[in-house]
């Protein structure tokens, strides 16, 4: 027994040490402390869990955060994978796509990417009700999984990066606005022609 519980530990060290984690033990740390979170469909399935994600690694989803996560567009796909015999389709591929904003002071966009996941399923022509059902199912894990990798792609974004791209942005921002103001400046100091006046004949 002494000897069962000594190799569980050493396991458990080892695959630690490799940076395994079990499924539900953490490994959502965000160095992020607050962010807000918008979406089109602000009471959307995928915009609650991430939601409640977030809150639970620890991070304060509130309006004032200094930055926004924006869940611009979510697409769902689905397309006949492989076929039998009899030409109707038996394998299907679903995928969904989520579009992404973060934007920071002033509503300005810091990072714009996507994410997207896919799974696969076979359909039963046999049994249209089960296969509706398994379709649903998938499209819930779906969900899931853009939300651990949205929390992944966060995961990998420090505060400093966000700074620097506000910054950046600001310096933008500023360069557009003085551009804008010179060429004004330009155009009130040149001289108007006065339209041409044709004699009367």
């Amino acid at each position: 027994m002494i000897k069962r519980n000594l190799l569980v530990m050493g396991l458990a060290v080892l695959l630690s040490a490799c940076g395994f984690q079990m499924r539900g033990t953490g490994g959502n740390e965000m160095s992020i402390p607050e962010m807000n979170l918008t979406a089109r469909n602000a009471y959307g399935e995928l915009v609650t869990q991430l939601r409640r994600t977030l809150q639970n690694s620890g991070v304060k989803v509130h309006k004032s955060a200094p930055y926004t996560l924006v869940l611009a567009r979510e697409q769902e796909d689905q397309r006949a994978a492989t076929y039998t015999r009899a030409s109707r389709s038996a394998e299907y591929e679903l995928s969904t796509t989520l579009e992404y904003v973060i934007k920071g002071h002033n509503d300005t966009v810091l990072l714009q990417d996507q994410l997207e996941v896919r799974r696969y399923y076979v359909r039963d022509g046999n049994n249209v009700t089960a296969s509706s059902q398994e379709s649903e199912q998938i499209r819930k894990e779906l969900r899931r999984d853009l939300v651990q990798s949205m929390m992944i792609r966060l995961q990998q974004i420090t505060p400093a990066q966000l700074e620097e791209l506000q910054a950046k942005a600001d310096e933008r921002a500023k360069a557009e606005a003085r551009a804008q103001q010179e060429a004004q400046r330009i155009q009130d100091e040149t001289p108007q022609q006065s339209p041409l006046e044709i004699p009367a004949q």
